[in-house]
């Protein structure tokens, strides 16, 4: 039997944890929403035992009613190509099954990646964590002690990357317990978080999270993930702007996919909706070439082609860095587009 899913429920929109809790995990309950016959999908719905569905109502009514192309709906339903096994696709694209100590990932000599909780408020289907071992990697407040003292006897770490996982599904308390415990480590100037929530849940972006951010004295960046114009709306907007208003620096990473944002068109669109939320295009992604995802991939080549339109279409400021992130590597590997 399929949930009935209203189009506007303010008492469940008034709250992130709420709107969370009733986010869309049936797939069958998607399509009905969006005006989609869910027997034209049984082989692609069939995919949500490789990778659990999970998307919140708040992104879903940005997405076209009618549209089985809709670029936020082939993010996030599952799909019969996930099945496929593509050579060179890997469950741990990264080599990041191996941890400094449980939940704290040290690839970069200055920073250090801390997996502060495991689950996400929507689950995109390219995401390169897809399998990655949470259940060992996620540990709880009283565990996490270990990886601030890990990060304290350490003076070359001066920026902790909150990430997961998506690190704002910690509730506000637990957020700042973390914070002044990572205020008191001298060697640390910058606290960088990673977080797709407040991109399908805007009102992530509570009051207490502004406040914890603007009083801190680490330096605060918020990376958001936004891979498509029509993410930006206007709820998105004014959460990010008190974000900018309270100090924080704003940047976006999105990925390059196949059908949803591989032209120069959505791309150019997409910079100019992130300006008009303050936030700055960062890098753009090759995808990583996780298990399950290869129908996503963009070879390099048409990439490069259409990073070249978007210099001629864009100020340098809103273009992003093109990029692929390799396991082993120190560094993000930048993709050279030949515009020198």
């Amino acid at each position: 039997m399929l949930r009935i899913i209203p189009r506007n429920d303010a008492a469940v929109q008034g709250n992130w944890q709420k709107e969370l809790a009733n986010a869309i995990t049936d797939p069958k309950d998607l399509l009905q929403y969006l005006q989609l016959d869910p027997e034209n999908y049984q082989l692609d719905i069939a995919a949500r035992k490789l990778f659990p569905m999970r998307v919140p109502l708040s992104f879903v009514q940005r997405m076209q009613v009618g549209d089985p192309k809709d670029p936020l709906l082939l993010q996030v339903l599952p799909q019969r190509e996930e099945f496929i096994q593509a050579a060179g696709f890997t469950e741990d694209p990264l080599e990041e099954h191996q941890s400094a100590v449980p939940g704290l990932l040290h690839k970069y000599k200055s920073r250090v990646l801390f997996i502060l909780r495991g689950g996400c408020a929507v689950n995109c289907r390219y995401c390169f964590r897809r399998h990655f071992p949470y259940q060992d990697n996620s540990p709880s407040k009283a565990g996490w002690q270990q990886a601030i003292d890990y990060i304290a006897n350490d003076s070359n770490i001066n920026e902790v990357i909150l990430s997961g996982g998506d690190p704002l599904m910690a509730n506000d308390e637990q957020l700042a317990w973390l914070v002044e415990q990572l205020e008191q480590i001298s060697h640390l100037t910058r606290l960088r978080i990673h977080s797709r929530l407040p991109v399908v849940l805007p009102n992530r972006i509570t009051t207490e999270l502004v406040e914890l951010l603007s009083n801190t004295r680490l330096q605060s960046i918020m990376v958001s993930h936004i891979n498509h114009p029509n993410e930006v709306n206007e709820p998105l907007r004014t959460a990010f702007s008190k974000l900018q208003q309270a100090g924080v620096t704003l940047l976006n990473q999105g990925v390059l996919l196949k059908d949803i944002n591989d032209d120069v068109d959505t791309l150019t669109a997409l910079s100019e909706a992130l300006f008009s939320a303050n936030i700055l295009p960062y890098y753009l992604f090759l995808l990583d070439k996780v298990a399950g995802a290869s129908h996503y991939d963009i070879d390099e080549q048409q990439a490069v082609l259409i990073m070249r339109d978007l210099y001629q279409r864009l100020p340098g400021f809103l273009v992003p860095r093109l990029a692929r992130e390799q396991a082993g590597k120190n560094s993000k590997t930048p993709i050279d587009i030949g515009l020198s």
